[in-house]
């Protein structure tokens, strides 16, 4: 299989969209005293509610010496507490605080609306379609990795 010119550049496009996307959305987080990984972890805890703490390293892609560290620091930050279950002592789940609650009401919108500035320029059957897209080459490309 060979690749065109149109490939070529629509990665391009991609990579430099990705790029310029991630920066606006980080700046959006650390506005707020967070970092990307300590605001996604809040945002999960925020619409799941309670959650096993290796299942928030699963969803958030971190090992668990890494997803234990994010947590110390929210924790720390009087964001999140831990919570042992009762049935099974092998089992520690993660929640927010009072003041983690209030911090996710406050600045989720906020959040959500500079993720909407970003797409304004897209009508939402082009979302939709993007969606639809960069599902079909995420897939291909993880195949490819296996």
């Amino acid at each position: 299989m060979t690749m065109n010119q149109d490939e070529l550049k629509a990665l391009t496009i991609l990579l430099k969209a990705s790029s310029s996307v991630e920066k606006v959305v980080k700046r959006d987080m650390s506005s707020y005293g967070l970092n990307a990984t300590e605001f996604t972890v809040l945002e999960l805890l925020y619409s799941k509610g309670r959650q096993p703490i290796q299942r928030i390293g699963q969803q958030v892609l971190l090992a668990s010496s890494s997803i234990t560290y994010v947590i110390d620091r929210l924790e720390e930050k009087t964001f999140v507490k831990r919570v042992a279950d009762e049935s099974d002592r092998r089992v520690t789940f993660c929640e927010l605080t009072a003041e983690g609650e209030q911090l996710m009401k406050e600045i989720f919108p906020k959040h959500a609306d500079k993720i909407a500035e970003i797409f304004e320029s897209c009508t939402t059957e082009e979302v939709l379609a993007l969606q639809s897209i960069l599902k079909k080459i995420g897939y291909k490309a993880a195949d490819l990795l296996k």
